[in-house]
């Protein structure tokens, strides 16, 4: 008994350990990239456009293409994405065709970004001939969101435990009845995370957009035009960082880093607390 509780003492004290150490790195990340940066973060910091060569530049153009690409990246992929996985996990047979599709959606989420912004920029950018543009950048950008979005549905609502379909159909209510109403309320926890993190890493994606945005933008401020250059946050700070000759190059590479962590930081806390929120309210939780 003395060993048994010994070993789970041990245990419990190694798995805290391992939480205190990568919760310590990320603290240690987060001080030092707010410590060199968060001085840069001045309101004609955020709102001014960048400049070339001369001193006192800033991100704006950049922070709104970011959101503004997430946001049609979003849009191409969520319909997709979800419909796939709902397609998967409650309607389609386990047959050749469905273990193809599970099969390429898995092998498409393991692809380097850098090969799928060489695709977007051969299909989109020369194929097709939409140039460095912002409509081409957000299409790559949703065809690196589809496969992980397909996973994550169909993962996520596998999870629900087989009862809850029973009883909904034992009362009446038709299949997709049941998925609208009792399986996506019960998984949804599940789902938004998903879409978070799927929203995250696009929110810190360059290589793709650096082959089908570009590295510059449009000369009118927050300007909504599918067919002009989007330069992104994430963009900004790698040519900052390779190519740039402004002067303050560091101090603006400093104040990138820490806008686009809390920018990161903000749009997971305004997507989580919300769905929390709808959650309680779909499952009639109080």
């Amino acid at each position: 008994m003395n060993n048994r509780r010994f070993g789970d003492r041990l245990a419990t004290g190694l798995f805290w350990l391992a939480g205190a150490v990568i919760l310590g790195i990320l603290l240690f990340y987060l001080i030092f990239i707010f410590w060199k940066g968060i001085n840069v973060l001045t309101p004609h910091f955020l709102l001014s456009p960048p400049k070339e060569v001369a001193a006192g530049g800033g991100v704006g153009p950049e922070l709104f293409n970011t959101f503004y690409i997430l946001f049609l990246s979003l849009l191409f992929s969520l319909p997709v994405g979800l419909g796939a996985g709902i397609y998967l996990a409650e309607y389609a047979r386990s047959n050749r065709l469905t273990y193809i599709v599970r099969l390429s959606t898995e092998s498409l989420a393991t692809v380097p970004s850098i090969v799928l912004g060489l695709f977007g920029m051969i299909i989109f950018v020369n194929a097709i001939g939409l140039g460095f543009t912002i409509l081409g950048g957000a299409a790559t950008l949703a065809l690196l969101n589809l496969p992980v979005l397909v996973r994550v549905t169909e993962e996520t609502l596998r999870a629900v435990p087989f009862s809850y379909r029973e009883a909904s159909l034992a009362l009446g209510a038709t299949q997709w009845q049941t998925i609208r109403r009792v399986i996506l309320p019960a998984c949804f926890p599940g789902l938004i995370t998903g879409v978070t993190l799927v929203a995250g890493r696009a929110l810190g994606e360059s290589a793709i957009l650096i082959f089908t945005a570009g590295l510059s933008v449009s000369r009118h401020a927050f300007d909504f035009n599918l067919f002009v250059p989007g330069e992104t946050l994430a963009v900004h700070l790698w040519y900052v960082n390779a190519e740039a000759l402004a002067p303050d190059k560091d101090a603006i590479a400093a104040g990138t880093s820490a806008l686009l962590v809390l920018v990161v930081l903000i749009f997971n806390l305004a997507i989580g607390l919300p769905s929390r929120l709808l959650q309680r309210r779909l499952t009639g939780n109080k």
